[in-house]
Order: C-alpha cells, then structure tokens, then sequence
C-alpha cells in the first residue's frame, strides 16, 4: 500500500471493523462498499475466516473488516473469541456497529459492551425499512443522545444511507459507558484495573471480562500478566464472586439487560402494523408442518424448471451448439492446424481431451449457464427470507438424526458450494452435530456445478426420473444420518433461530450476489476443469486410462450397468464431482446411457467421494482421521447404494 493508498485508508492506515450479531446485515454492507473487491483469510491462529476489502466513496478507498456474527463479546465460540481479540490487539481502527432495527434489545447488548471497551464507534440502524413495517418507530436522535454515538438508520438492501457511513471510517471519538455494577462489583473491577497493562481498549472493560471469569483470557493473562498478577487477581474475582449466589457473569449481563431495557422503553414506540398481509401469510404457513410441505414441493418444481429445464436446456443448447459448436470450437480448430496440423500440441488444445475441445467446452459451455441460473435461483431464496423458515419446518426430522433445524442451513448452502458449507458448520453448537453435518455433505449434497448438471441430464429423461433420483438419495442421507446419531457419541443442542421477515429480494442484490458467485466459479472452478482435462490426456497417452478403466470395469459395467466410457467420468469425479458428472452427461448427449442408468449414474455419483477442495476442508475442521475415515466410508458405500438401486430397478422394471 503506497503513502496516498495509507492516507486515504481511514484511521492512520487502519481499517474500519464491521461488528453486528448474525443475520443483521453485515455482510450486506461489506459487499455494498467493497464491491468485489475483497479478500478471505484464516485470522491468525484460527480455523476463522474473516474479510478484508477496500470500500469505496469517490476516489477515496477505506479500508473495512468484516467479522464474524457475535452475540455477545463474552466469547461462547470460536468465531465470537475471534471478534473480541479483533478489538482487542487488531489493527484495527474505529468500530461499526450493524445493528437489526427490529431487535433493538438483542443489539444494544453487544452495543454497551463496545461503549465500555472505549472505542470509537458508529451505530448503523439496519433494516430501518422492516422494523417501520412492523410498527417499531425508533427515535434516532433520542437513541443517539443516549449513547452519546453517532446513530445512522440504513436499509443495506436497497444502499440506502451507505454513503453516510464514509463518516464512520473517520470516527476518533471514543464511546463512553454509563453502566454501573453493584458496588462489589465495581470494587473488584477498580481493584483489577490498577493491575492491568494499558491495552487498545479501556481498562474497565478488560476488568469487566476478567472479573467475569472469561476463560478465553487466559492465554492473554499469561502473554501480559506476571505470574503474582495473575494470582492476585484470581482472589479478587474468588472474593468478589463469594459474596453472590450466582456468576458474577450472570449478575453483569443482567445488569447490563436492564440497561438495554430502560433505553429501548425511552426510544421505541409501536404504531401499527403494516406489513403486506400476504407475504406475513406465506411466512407463516411457509414454517408449518403441514402447509410448509407443498410450498418446498413448490419451490423444488420451480427448480427444476429454472434451473433443470431453462438453465440446462436451453441455455446450455445454445452456448454448446451455436456458440461453441459452430463457431468457437470450429475456428479454434482451424487456427490450431495451421500451425499444428497434428502432434501432442495440437492434441492437448483441440483433441479428444483438449483444452478448448473438453475443458472449456465443459466449463463455460455446459456448465456456466447451469449453475448461473441456480445461484440466480439461490440468491433469491436467500433474500426471501425463506432458509430460516425451511429450518424450522425440517426440525423434526433432522431430530431424528442426532441434529436441529439449524443444521438445514449449511446443507441448503452445500447446494452452493460444499466446501464452503463444510465451513459454516461451525454454527452448529456441539461437535457431534458437526461430524455428522460433515459427513451428510460430503456423501450425498450436490454442489451448484454438480446440482446443475445432474437436473440438466433428469430434465432430459423425465421429471419422474427427478423424483426417483431426489427420494433416493434423501433416503440415503437420512438413513447414515439416523445411524451416525447412534453410533457417535456426545449430545446435541436445543434449536434457537431468529426468524426474518418474509420480503420481496431486491434485484441488485441478487445480480450481486449471482455475479461475485460466478466470478468465484470462474476463478477456482474452471482451472479444476484444465486440469482433469490434462490428467485425463496423460492418463490417454500413457495408456492408464484404458489399464484404469478394464481395472473398474467390473464395478461400471458389471454391478452399476453402465458403459465402459463412464468409468473415465467416476475416475475424473475424485478430482471434482461436477466435472464427473460433466462427464455423464456427455455420454447421455451421445446416447449411451438409457433412462434407467442416467438415474443409476447420478445416484452413484452424487454419493461419489468429495471433491479435492472439501476433502481439505474437512481436515481442516475435522482432522486428518475424520476426513480420511469419512472418505473411506463414502467411496464403497457409493457403489454399493448405486448397485442395490441398479438392481431393484432393473428386478421390478421399473420405467423411467
């Protein structure tokens, strides 16, 4: 970063730290004001990921953090350590508070807390469009006069009042807490402070959270604090803590909730509700057991339309025939030729496993306009407000295997990416709902690339073909599921989720989104198409590949009925799924497969062994021994379901 970079960055170099509970928007206004122009990383010493960007206002560039979701700076996981070390030791400079409008209690928690670290912080008041909808009208000023904070109302959705937060990135003020503990309380904090090193934020606070008796500062105690210091202050938090019945923590948060409550008293009012009828309706019966049914069966029909028909049918047709077929592939060919009319060049471009012939053909062709339509697709369920409500429907049912209805959430995001949703396991409380989540998305989620594709090739046979293959592997998943709960130990966690008005999604948020998700597709799927494609050439040319596929002929031909030739499209599915299943559907397109073993193929393939990316991910979250043991287990149980399924279809001759 140059000297005018620095000094257009915000606070002496630093940047600005997005701080919010989940689901408020954050990220939201992250992506508003960075554009794409963002990175992810691991924060140091961590398995968390947070994101840096450069927001911009005119030809200024700012920079920006967004952490992760908290809903309390008294860490209760790994993610909400993350944020408070953040303000802690971070490079950080001034704080930016997201803030839900419709639960103006939930934030003003998180709210006191920073006032009492003495940070420098802005409040933005998101969702100001939801929370009038419902009758919440919130006294900006008065709220800001009270917290002696800067408080701007936003609607991130619709970049309302983001150009308003530039002031925030500027922000030097240090925020001030007038919360005050009981006296023995306060006693113990004075006590501590005067033994504590001055840090990024107040004394007081540091105070507050060892007096509480935060686990998590242990580590910090022994970098800052000599031994005598620490032992000094275990017996004021022991003296202090004798004197009470209860956690001095509990005291505290409750302490702090009064607070919370007076102020919201002084600055809401409630006028009527005006919400559309309508979409509060669909919200409501969208969640019931009943009813929730046939609006899921809807939205899956509509799926399959979108994405199955339109996306993998016509849009695929055109690109592949008219685009690819006639013009682009035939051009390419001859340009090659001239040059390199014959030969290992002129095979590894335009060959059989060419680069442009295979590879891009592949990727761009067939399946870039698949999953374009289903992140288009998946945008708009986001926005909707619909996930949350799919989670409290299935809750039941995900009961049964050990897990809640929160565990819905990164199985639905497996259909984006499953290497990404692997990640966001972490929401789920306890380790064993982890394992088992892990295990469900790495044996039978498909991912958007692989999803895409496998409704292109059922949208061609018939749309019982799609029920057949749907039932089937949600039997499968909930089957490991019900038997993982049993055989794991541990226990699980009561489901808490805050549910989110049902709304309208915005158009520019969800072109945003489409086009930050193909632009990841582009950057780290499309190289992994290049590169089966050249495993496969030197698989061809050394011969392995035919000493490979008369190898697994028994397993292809013999038990799952299938040609020869899919034997090259299961080997190149270790490397990524989508591609395996690109594969596929090349041979449908040439007649080689008939109803019956499209369904068995897609099948065996969705419960193929994860992709290269997620098995890394796994060891990253789980450990080397659980993704190893997790993959073990995947790869013979695939073929066996795919072989059984092959078998009860081809005995009951049952037509597809």
């Amino acid at each position: 970063m140059g000297e005018a970079d620095r000094e257009n960055s915000g606070l002496n170099g630093r940047s600005l730290v997005l701080i919010g509970n989940p689901n408020v928007g954050k990220s939201v206004i992250f992506g508003a004001l960075t554009g794409r122009y963002a990175t992810v990383s691991n924060y140091p010493g961590t398995s968390v990921e947070i994101s840096r960007g450069v927001a911009r206002f005119g030809a200024k560039r700012l920079g920006i953090i967004d952490s992760p979701g908290v809903n309390s700076l008294v860490p209760m996981s790994e993610d909400e350590r993350v944020t408070r070390d953040i303000l802690i030791d971070g490079d950080v400079g001034p704080a930016l508070q997201v803030m839900d409008s419709k639960n103006l209690r939930r934030s003003l928690l998180i709210t006191l807390q920073l006032a009492e670290m003495n940070l420098p912080v802005t409040l933005a008041l998101n969702m100001y469009d939801e929370a009038g909808e419902r009758g919440i009208k919130i006294d900006v000023e008065k709220l800001s006069a009270i917290l002696g904070l800067k408080v701007i109302p936003t609607i991130a959705t619709q970049r309302w009042n983001l150009d308003k937060l530039q002031d925030a990135f500027y922000n030097t003020e240090a925020a001030v807490s007038s919360v005050r503990y009981h006296p023995a309380i306060e006693e113990g904090i004075s006590a501590i402070e005067g033994l504590i090193p001055a840090e990024r934020i107040s004394a007081r606070s540091m105070a507050i959270m060892l007096l509480s008796g935060d686990a998590t500062l242990r580590a910090w105690e022994g970098k800052r604090l000599a031994p005598e210091l620490i032992r000094r202050i275990d017996d004021i938090r022991a003296g202090a803590g004798a004197r009470f019945n209860e956690p001095i923590g509990s005291i505290i948060n409750r302490t702090r909730l009064k607070t919370v409550d007076r102020i919201v008293a002084d600055v809401i009012s409630r006028e009527a509700d005006t919400r559309s009828k309508v979409t509060a309706l669909i919200g409501s019966l969208s969640m019931h057991p009943v009813w929730g049914i046939p609006i899921l069966l809807f939205v899956l029909l509509f799926m399959y339309y979108f994405v199955g028909v339109f996306g993998a049918g016509t849009s695929v047709n055109f690109l592949e025939k008219v685009v690819f077929g006639t013009y682009l592939n035939p051009w390419a060919a001859r340009v090659v030729e001239l040059v390199f009319p014959s030969g290992f060049i002129h095979d590894i471009i335009i060959g059989p496993y060419g680069i442009i012939t295979m590879a891009f053909t592949y990727a761009i062709a067939i399946v870039l306009p698949i999953v374009s339509f289903f992140f288009i697709f998946f945008s708009f369920l986001e926005d909707s407000g619909y996930l949350p409500r799919l989670a409290v429907m299935v809750d039941r049912i995900f009961k049964m295997m050990g897990l809640n209805g929160k565990a819905v959430l990164p199985m639905v995001l497996g259909l984006g990416c499953d290497t990404m949703a692997t990640m966001t396991t972490r929401i789920l409380e306890t380790k064993k709902e982890r394992v088992i989540v892990t295990l469900l998305l790495a044996l039978g989620v498909p991912c958007s690339a692989q999803l895409g594709v496998i409704l292109g090739m059922l949208g061609a046979v018939s749309f019982k073909a799609t029920v057949i293959w749907g039932l089937m592997v949600l039997a499968v998943l909930f089957i490991v599921g019900y038997l993982a709960s049993k055989i794991l130990k541990g226990d699980t966690s009561d489901f808490i989720l805050e549910i989110p008005p049902m709304r309208m999604p915005q158009l520019g948020n969800i072109g945003l989104k489409t086009l930050v998700r193909v632009e990841w597709y582009l950057k780290e799927a499309v190289p992994l198409f290049i590169l089966g494609t050249l495993t496969l050439f030197v698989l061809d040319k050394t011969h392995a590949l035919s000493a490979i596929e008369a190898a697994a002929s028994p397993l292809v031909v013999g038990l799952l009925d299938l040609p020869v030739e899919a034997t090259e499209a299961f080997i190149i599915g270790f490397l990524r799924r989508d591609y395996g299943a690109a594969g596929l559907l090349q041979l449908q397109k040439n007649g080689m497969l008939d109803p019956t073993q499209v369904v068995v193929s897609l099948v065996t393939m969705t419960l193929f062994v994860p992709c290269i990316a997620n098995f890394f991910m796994m060891i990253k979250e789980r450990g080397l021994k659980a993704a190893l043991l997790i993959s073990a287990f995947i790869f013979p149980f695939a073929v066996i379901v795919g072989a059984f399924f092959n078998l009860i279809l081809r005995f009951f001759r049952i037509s597809i």
